[in-house]
């Protein structure tokens, strides 16, 4: 049964082990599924949703509409059919699939008789398990207590009727609102001693990403529908060893490792996965982390290939809309079609004519990442500029940090130095300029 948080919202218990597919015993939580849509009869992404929560799916109904209703989401005579549906199937709670309303979800709860809980509560929940660093925690946090804050008034509504009314024909407070007010006012403290612990953080981000900045290593990060293959990709190309399984927002904390490509360095983050209607607080509370998306140098968009094509489609664009919203839609990006392993020959050839410019990959076999790599190689030597440089004997340090930079290069001992031939990034190459030589074949 979904526990009755103190301000009134519905939240799912996780049940460790419980499915849709577990019928060996009784799940403890049983969810049965509603959603309005325009047609089709497609939940589920909210059932995997509920999946990776660890609840059981125990049916669903779809109310094709064009808008959802105002009051109660679905018409008040399909909501009967659905409390009927759903004693039926023994459910314990209703699952919704879009973002409600506090008043939706208080008549809905009244006219079903059992919890109510939608989409971004779901999500939410999922979030708050699988954050584990201090920062993944304050998000989450954060994006719970924004979401909970309208929906405190709930819980003290029966209290509001014993406010009277003053021999000044002033109505008093009754306990009930004074209690809503001492809720809000502590939510909206805490909100704000997370927004500034969450700022000190997003500082310390910044120096660390400053330090990488002055080393001009290419930065790349992943970005794509969650359970798309992101951690499993960053494994295959830089040989780590990041958490993967098979469930949605598995990586939530961003995750950065070197990748070394023909003699050269690259920074590799791997970034919290993205899914249709993610609710906006995320997007805010995870903007720190999200900002690794929008200074990096090339987004590598990885998409599931081996989906149902109008189901890739909408995930594509589901990313594309979280990319704009967080300011990283003008970046460079390309297109990497992941999972081609699940394909049949002539799927791939479909792909591949579809997607011109997409590279074709499999994380789990390595089958087209040599391919990938060679993409990845060439897009950044478009960016580089040729130079020559003579380096003192006595600038061992400089030499050593433009092998680091530059990967391959080519270098001749003189007797003023150590003339190299480098191509090197438009602001390392103002950094070296120094040594860079001139037509007298001298330092400038």
């Amino acid at each position: 049964m979904p526990n009755r948080s103190r301000h009134g919202r519905t939240e799912p218990t996780r049940t460790p082990g419980a499915g849709p597919g577990d019928r060996t015993a009784r799940a403890k939580q049983r969810a049965f599924c509603i959603g309005v849509l325009d047609d089709g009869e497609d939940l589920s992404e909210l059932r995997e949703l509920l999946r990776t929560a660890g609840v059981a799916v125990v049916g669903q109904e779809v109310q094709h509409r064009d808008q959802v209703h105002p009051n109660t989401y679905v018409g008040p005579g399909k909501l009967e059919e659905i409390k009927a549906l759903a004693e039926h199937a023994d459910a314990n709670f209703i699952a919704v699939d879009d973002e409600l309303s506090p008043r939706q979800e208080r008549n809905m709860e009244g006219a079903l008789g059992m919890p109510v809980v939608d989409r971004t509560a779901t999500i939410l929940d999922i979030f708050a398990a699988h954050a584990h660093s201090a920062e993944g925690k304050l998000q989450v946090e954060l994006a719970q207590l924004q979401y909970n804050m309208a929906r405190m008034r709930g819980l003290w509504t029966h209290l509001e009727r014993l406010g009277g009314v003053s021999s000044g024909g002033f109505a008093t407070r009754g306990p009930g609102e004074s209690q809503i007010e001492t809720d809000r006012r502590l939510a909206r403290t805490r909100i704000s001693a997370l927004k500034r612990r969450l700022e000190e953080v997003k500082g310390s981000r910044a120096t660390m990403r400053a330090e990488r900045e002055r080393a001009h290593l290419p930065q790349i990060a992943l970005a794509g529908y969650t359970n798309a293959g992101k951690s499993t990709l960053l494994n295959q190309l830089t040989g780590s060893e990041v958490g993967v399984r098979d469930r949605l927002f598995h990586t939530l904390d961003p995750t950065t490792r070197m990748w070394r490509l023909q003699g050269r360095t690259y920074l590799m983050t791997d970034t919290v996965g993205f899914i249709r209607k993610l609710p906006h607080q995320l997007v805010q509370a995870f903007g720190a982390t999200l900002e690794e998306t929008r200074l990096a140098d090339l987004i590598l968009h990885v998409v599931d290939a081996s989906g149902d094509e109008d189901e890739r489609a909408l995930m594509m664009d589901a990313v594309d809309e979280v990319l704009e919203e967080i300011g990283a839609g003008e970046r460079p990006r390309m297109l990497v079609l992941n999972k081609i392993d699940a394909l049949a020959p002539e799927d791939r050839e479909i792909l591949a004519r579809r997607f011109p410019d997409a590279a074709l990959v499999s994380a789990v076999t390595g089958e087209g990442v040599a391919a990938f790599g060679e993409r990845i190689a060439e897009e950044f030597e478009r960016r580089l500029r040729d130079v020559e440089l003579l380096l003192p004997y006595s600038e061992g340090a400089r030499l050593a940090e433009l092998h680091d930079i530059a990967g391959d290069l080519h270098r001749e001992d003189t007797p003023d130095g150590v003339l190299v031939h480098a191509q090197l990034p438009e602001g390392v190459a103002e950094r070296f300029g120094r040594f860079l030589v001139v037509d007298d074949a001298q330092p400038a």
